[in-house]
């Protein structure tokens, strides 16, 4: 899923795109979200809270 960040790529840009995107996908498919690298989920904690997703981040030294 692409997502357009108008804003820039920073924490509190990305967040409230994704949780928007997100609560477009049927729930059989809002179950977790892996995010490779990136500070972009600085913010992930706020975004579980409003998504319920949880949020599992890939270990920086295996891209």
């Amino acid at each position: 899923m692409l997502i357009h960040l108008p804003n820039g790529r920073l924490a509190e840009d990305v967040k409230p795109a994704l949780i928007t995107a997100m609560r477009r996908l049927p729930a059989h498919l809002r179950r977790s979200l892996t995010w490779d690298q990136g500070t972009e989920m600085g913010a992930h904690a706020a975004f579980t809270i409003a998504t319920g997703l949880q949020i599992y981040c890939c270990d920086p030294r295996s891209p």
